[in-house]
């Protein structure tokens, strides 16, 4: 079966640049189109200061490199870095916990 030559696919694109606060743009690209071109399109880039050299994106919550070609309906999502280390905020966490107990 021959695919049509204007089909289109319909993604959406999602940063949250902090807890709570999320930038969702809907758009629609070419077939073809990969992440990478998601995200350029989307303009979150630009909005919020990302740095292409750096970014790490994924679809539906799996990283994935930028040069993966996205099917219709897809969810790609733009991650920030970490604030503080998990195993550090568990420690901090634990630790704030037992003084609250002790007292």
């Amino acid at each position: 079966m021959a695919r049509d030559e204007g089909a289109r696919l319909h993604i959406e694109v999602v940063y949250c640049a902090r807890p709570g606060h999320c930038d969702l743009v809907t758009l629609q690209l070419t077939e073809g189109g990969t992440l990478l071109d998601a995200v350029r399109s989307s303009g979150l880039m630009q909005r919020h200061g990302l740095d292409a050299l750096e970014l790490r994106a994924g679809i539906w919550s799996r990283v994935q490199p930028l040069d993966t070609l996205l099917r219709d309906r897809d969810r790609v999502e733009i991650y920030r870095g970490l604030q503080v280390d998990p195993k550090e905020a568990r420690r901090l966490r634990y630790k704030s916990a037992k003084g609250i107990k002790s007292t």
